[in-house]
């Protein structure tokens, strides 16, 4: 009953909550390996998975970006769709194609880290592949025409703008790999969370939640908010350094003009 004094279980939680906040600090700085397993496989799974989707989609969205087709806008219009798939479908998805009935079935990678990887680059791959386009896009409006009437190809545009673009495709990669690491629903469904096998961070804190062990659970939920504020930490970074070298890059470009002119 909630009297004058408030609720009587509220001292309770927050005693609860405190004791559990104290024992997942504890278990951070003493590197428990539990937590560290589960935390390097979580990090080895998205890094793979981001580097193969980061491969294929700038190649991909490079070639989109100054490729011209029939049939171009409805390429664009699927991809955009594949972008907001759940990811509980692409984990159904690869699950059917690698159970034993499945096309891919004689791989064997069903519950195993290959399962996850190949999960997690198809999540990722539509978003690296629609950045990409995007970006490489408003570089050839801006560069094409003279890349063009240089003798550049298509394939040879493609690149050259994307090593134009290389820091912004940088960020890209951060961008997917926070995707990949914070999603749950899809390494759930082809890993299935077993422990010291195919257990990340994000089915860990699922898991460990429903069972009621929460200092486990939020020493992994506080390791992801450090790597995802890590990640961003570095999108503002890398963002800031750019805009300063473009700056730079001007105002070199401005005094030797001015010199070039007072001779």
């Amino acid at each position: 009953m909630v009297g004058f004094w408030g609720n009587p279980y509220d001292n309770r939680d927050m005693s609860t909550f405190t004791e559990s906040a104290a024992t997942a600090l504890q278990l951070i700085v003493s590197f428990d390996p539990v937590l560290l397993s589960i935390v390097g496989r979580s990090l080895s799974v998205s890094a793979t998975a981001c580097a193969y989707a980061c491969l294929l989609g700038v190649a991909l969205g490079a070639w989109l970006a100054v490729a011209r087709f029939a049939g171009r806008g409805v390429v664009l219009t699927l991809l955009n769709t594949f972008l907001a798939v759940p990811a509980v479908v692409v984990g159904l998805v690869v699950y059917l194609l690698l159970s034993r009935s499945g096309p891919l079935g004689h791989l064997g990678w069903l519950f195993q880290f290959e399962a996850m990887v190949m999960a997690q680059t198809l999540l990722v791959l539509p978003l690296a592949t629609a950045l990409t386009r995007q970006v490489i896009e408003d570089a050839e409006v801006r560069h094409g025409e003279q890349l063009q009437s240089l003798g550049a190809g298509t394939a040879l545009r493609g690149l050259l703008l994307a090593w134009d673009e290389r820091y912004a495709l940088l960020t890209l990669l951060i961008t997917a790999f926070g995707r990949a690491i914070s999603e749950v629903g899809t390494v759930m469904i082809v890993g299935g969370n077993i422990d010291g096998y195919t257990r990340v961070m994000t089915t860990a804190i699922a898991l460990e939640t429903s069972k009621g062990d929460l200092p486990l659970a939020l020493a992994l939920g506080l390791v992801l908010l450090a790597v995802v504020l890590l990640l961003n930490t570095g999108i503002a970074l890398l963002r800031g350094w750019r805009e300063h070298a473009e700056v730079q890059g001007r105002s070199a470009a401005f005094e030797a003009a001015s010199l070039g002119g007072t001779r």
